[in-house]
């Protein structure tokens, strides 16, 4: 049996067929319509392999169209009805400056704007008492402002759904007696049944406005690959890391924000199990962007709350606050497609705006006149011209030294153009080492301490340097790393997650009721994926708790064994809970008393077997290069001469020292002198700094 794994990204489209082993392809994107290319490359893959569409078990997709449509606001006309008085909650926000001393800074723009952001008169209190009921007659004159406006997509979210999301029901039923059939209608209590208002309404309201983009691309994508044969299962990648099915990823969408990433941190566990690597620093760096997320023991650490489309200077708290389950990682506008420029200082800067796949890099000679940090390769002699992207696409270092002369070097009055390209790929170096940084002190973590594992189009090439930046020794270059996500894909679970707000004393607990929300909680993840498995496959469950000291307002989240359906269960939540507060925190508050805050719950099926090579002992020898190249050194302002090595000729046991430069398809493997490196025994290349200790 065949599986496709398909990551569409903002520059590159890549695609990966397990079999016996894998295969893949790396195609540009289509920004238009990101479904071509994908197809193309399928079926090119396919024809490559002689395999038919047919034959294809199941086809693994991840993409970033969900993201780049809220990044550009490209989403469908939405509207929010909500309880009367909080209308203009998407606006007020957390009520807080994200920067407390700019004042210019700008703040996130509302995805429903206020003439669209309706009221009516309707009430539940905390605890799920009805105290006033939403009237038909009311909602009549919504719909009807509704469908003169035009308005694609509805979004509601009601105070205190969370404990009776009656009203939001009856609300979606009356709307969509009245509405087109064509409106999609999301409710909050079903997107995103969980406590504080604000995240709460900005999740509905962003699972709105991209379930039209999301549901039609699906759909097209899903009916053109039944058309060539297809019959197998369509499953989505998860930010959380788990799999789906194509109906709920359409009824949720929202959940897709970080699917490509997320494959990266899939791969990062995989290596790490291979490997036995305990600590691993994740880094996947492609056309548009760059992702670090640390691994411990391979296991991303998780988060229920994300941020996306960031308005002012990437800071956090500018972006807007969706409630999902993802893991725990930062991304930045540094990719291959970066764009270099002279900024309003007179300083060279590089990124976030991307030239993306069209027109892309000036050096892809496909219209593009703006550097980028490809193009600074190109000049510095890291990437050769031929064999791009498998050869599929011959790269113009005339074109990259004109975009870089005419851009940065006449502008910035730098003495050449090397100079200026050492000059583009150090800056944006140094914003993803300055992220990983940053990233650790915000996960209590010592970076130095984790081998770095770099994946994508572009991660192997900047691997070596960024790991000279954070004081880390070695480096893990994965087989097939230019399509790392993609491979990604086919090593994660079919998963689902839900979570529910609890809000109770421990000591005030219903055992009873919460045995039942649990059933329930249980029963809607099991719904989402059973059908995704294999028959008789029952799905494993994992519960997870969030608790704090009463008054306080943030939450641990602890792993349980399982559900909490007895007074000795509840026990060793509380123990649990207070043995993390004091290794978090070193302290404990013997007085107060401790609050379930919410439950979170995931449906998870068995991990997939993959391909992979049988470890085992080899004699070590050195790699045989096919050639040098010359490339531009900023330690000594001159050219030196790289070793070059296909990966695809060096077998396990091959050993080989920088200065080297080892190509394949989809990337190229940089590392200067200071460096060695050996081929392991699944296909990994391993690069470890002279003199460190192992």
């Amino acid at each position: 049996m065949f599986r496709l794994a398909i990551d569409i990204g903002g520059t590159f489209s890549d695609v990966v067929l397990e079999g016996e082993g894998l295969s893949s392809l790396k195609v540009l994107t289509t920004p238009e319509a990101p479904e071509k290319a994908a197809l193309e490359g399928s079926l090119a893959l396919l024809s490559e392999n002689k395999v038919e569409f047919s034959e294809v078990s199941a086809v693994i997709h991840g993409t970033t169209l969900a993201t780049n449509a809220l990044i550009e606001r490209r989403g469908a006309k939405t509207a929010l009805v909500t309880t009367r008085g909080f209308r203009d909650i998407l606006e007020m926000g957390y009520e807080r400056r994200f920067e407390q001393y700019d004042v210019n800074l700008e703040l996130p723009t509302p995805l429903v704007p206020r003439e669209l952001r309706l009221t009516i008169d309707e009430r539940m209190d905390a605890y799920g008492q009805a105290l006033r009921i939403p009237d038909e007659a009311e909602i009549g004159a919504i719909a009807d402002r509704l469908r003169a406006e035009g308005v694609e997509a509805v979004a509601i979210g009601f105070l205190h759904a969370t404990a009776n999301d009656a009203h939001e029901r009856q609300v979606a039923s009356w709307l969509r007696a009245r509405l087109p059939d064509n409106v999609t209608i999301c409710l909050s209590s079903e997107v995103s049944p969980e406590i504080r208002e604000y995240e709460r309404f900005s999740t509905v309201a962003a699972n709105a406005y991209v379930r039209p983009l999301m549901s039609r691309y699906l759909s097209r994508f899903d009916a053109a690959m039944r058309a060539r044969g297809f019959a197998g299962e369509f499953l989505l990648m998860l930010s959380g890391g788990g799999l789906t099915t194509v109906e709920q990823a359409a009824r949720m969408p929202i959940r897709l924000v970080e699917s490509g990433p997320a494959g990266g941190v899939a791969l990062g566990a995989r290596v790490s199990r291979e490997i036995g690597i305990a600590r691993m620093l994740a880094f996947d760096m492609g056309g548009t962007t760059a992702k670090i997320c640390f691994l411990e023991n391979a296991q991303p650490a998780t988060a229920r709350r994300f941020e996306v489309a960031r308005a002012w200077r990437d800071i956090k708290g500018s972006g807007l606050p969706v409630r999902i389950p993802t893991t725990e990682l930062v991304e930045i506008g540094a990719g291959g497609g970066s764009i270099a420029r002279r900024d309003t200082l007179g300083r060279l800067a590089v990124g976030p705006k991307s030239a993306g796949a069209a027109p892309g890099p000036a050096a892809y000679g496909l219209g593009g006149s703006e550097p980028t940090i490809t193009d600074a390769n190109v000049v510095l002699g890291k990437l050769s011209p031929e064999g791009f992207a498998g050869g599929r696409l011959a790269l113009r270092p005339d074109l990259a030294v004109a975009a870089i002369d005419d851009k940065v070097v006449g502008p910035l009055g730098m003495s050449s153009c090397e100079w200026a390209a050492a000059g583009i790929t150090e800056i944006g170096e140094e914003a993803m080492a300055n992220a990983a940084r940053v990233h650790a002190v915000e996960q209590g973590k010592n970076v130095s301490a984790y081998t770095l594992m770099a994946s994508g189009g572009a991660g192997p090439l900047h691997a070596v340097r960024l790991a000279e930046k954070l004081g880390i020794a070695r480096v893990v270059i994965p087989a097939f790393a230019g399509v790392g996500s993609a491979v990604g894909f086919l090593s994660a679970p079919i998963a689902y997650e839900v979570a529910r707000s609890v809000l109770a004393p421990l000591g005030k607990i219903d055992l009873a009721r919460l045995g039942l929300l649990q059933a329930e909680m249980a029963d809607e993840a099991n719904a989402v994926v059973r059908p995704a498995l294999p028959a008789g496959v029952k799905p494993d469950i994992a519960i997870a708790a969030e608790l704090r000291y009463e008054g306080q307002g943030h939450a641990l989240r602890i792993s349980l064994a399982g559900p909490v359906e007895t007074a000795d269960a509840l026990e060793q939540m509380r123990l649990a809970f207070v043995e993390t507060y004091r290794s978090v925190y070193g302290a404990e508050h013997t007085g107060n008393a401790i609050e379930l805050v919410a439950l979170s719950l995931v449906a998870k099926g068995p991990d997939p077997v993959v391909a992979t090579v049988t470890d085992g002992s080899f004699v070590p020898r050195p790699a045989a290069p096919v050639g040098t190249a010359d490339v531009f050194s900023p330690a000594s302002g001159e050219r030196v001469t790289f070793q070059r090595y296909r990966r695809d000729e060096a077998t396990p046991g091959a050993v080989f020292e920088g200065p080297m430069l080892m190509v394949e398809d989809q990337t190229t493997i940089y590392a200067p002198a200071g460096w060695r490196g050996y081929i392991h025994a699944l296909g990994h290349v391993v690069l470890e700094r002279e003199g460190a200790a192992s």
